[in-house]
């Protein structure tokens, strides 16, 4: 072989878009040293986010509607419908607590589900289905219903393509999600960006609510649920805490490095400006607990810990380091819970 002939072929496109990752300087990753840095800071992250989360839809009046109440032990579950945009409707559960009596109102929550059966899941209705209550037990994935037991008033949505909402994201043998980000960005539109607009929607909702204190409300969620949460806690100064589970990390660690991702939970052309933890950073002051488990294969751990310094970072910078923690247990990927209660009791 020729003293100047290459060692090798260059064929991937992993090793390629690697190679594009680290040699990115995003130009708005946080490097604050004083508040006032970090006003200008975030007034430009989040103005950027929002351009690149383009196109939103038009708002329009909710016009909600009750479809069900059924009594439970300890609350009421409501199953309700409105519109977060003309021509489109979330379907939810409202889960009130039977202790509250009006006129008190209560915190509310916005609890987000990840992927699989959408609102179901997070109230801990499996249909009979074996399988699925195993899916949920193992995942401790009833959130809604647990914090609806603690005395919160919690609301829990199908997102655009989970639960009711699938019609349109079934291709046999093809991620769901992916074909309709490739059909959508034809149109110049965002699936999560249309789902982080129902998330806005849903807190619109919350605050119509007479049991719910309108300023008092949090968001959480696990895995997608996490997605969910994170980027509408930068964006909406109305969650006044978020628990995210399962997901900050570095894209990276799991998007670019495991692939462990789908056209639900993209920006385009994000990390040209910032990675992950800078859009959770977009959160401070509010409080954020961040749970990461140790044996999440999707989430590696190592990542996790990574972002949540980062993140820690900006508290610190604000003098607010107690508003930001991390509930590190031994486990997977799953809610966990032992943090996330009396979390949620102290800042709301």
């Amino acid at each position: 072989m020729a003293s100047d002939e290459r060692p090798r072929a260059a064929f991937s496109a992993d090793e390629y878009l690697g190679r594009r990752y680290e040699a990115l300087k995003p130009s708005l990753a946080f490097n604050a040293t004083s508040e006032e840095q970090w006003r200008a800071w975030r007034s430009a992250l989040e103005a950027k986010l929002i351009e690149l989360m383009e196109e939103w839809p038009e708002p329009c009046n909710l016009e909600p509607q009750l479809l069900e109440r059924i009594e439970e032990d300890h609350y009421v579950r409501e199953k309700v419908v409105f519109q977060s945009e003309p021509g489109v409707d979330v379907p939810a559960y409202v889960l009130v607590p039977k202790a509250l009596k009006p006129p008190e109102r209560r915190p509310g929550l916005l609890c987000a589900h990840g992927h699989g059966n959408g609102k179901d899941d997070v109230i801990g209705a499996s249909h009979g289905d074996e399988a699925r209550a195993r899916s949920i037990k193992e995942a401790n994935y009833d959130y809604a219903r647990q914090l609806a037991l603690e005395g919160y008033v919690t609301l829990a949505p199908d997102w655009r393509g989970f639960g009711e909402r699938s019609e349109g994201y079934r291709f046999p043998g093809r991620d769901g999600c992916n074909v309709v980000q490739l059909k959508a960005s034809l149109l110049g539109l965002n699936p999560l960006t249309l789902n982080v607009w129902d998330a806005i929607r849903c807190l619109d909702y919350l605050e119509t609510r007479p049991e719910v204190k309108p300023d008092r409300i949090g968001m959480m969620g696990l895995s997608y649920g996490g997605t969910l949460t994170l980027f509408t806690a930068a964006l909406d100064q109305r969650v006044k805490a978020a628990v995210i589970s399962g997901y900050l990390n570095s894209f990276k660690a799991f998007a670019l490095g495991l692939g462990n991702f789908c056209g639900s939970q993209i920006v385009p052309g994000l990390l040209r400006y910032a990675e992950m933890w800078d859009v959770a950073g977009l959160i401070a002051p509010r409080p954020i607990l961040v749970e990461s488990g140790a044996r999440d294969e999707g989430f590696p751990i190592e990542a996790a810990r990574l972002a949540y310094a980062k993140l820690r970072r900006v508290y610190e910078v604000l003098g607010v380091p107690e508003r930001c923690e991390m509930d590190e247990f031994d486990g997977g990927h799953r809610f966990h819970g032992a943090k996330a209660l009396d979390w949620l009791a102290r800042w709301l």
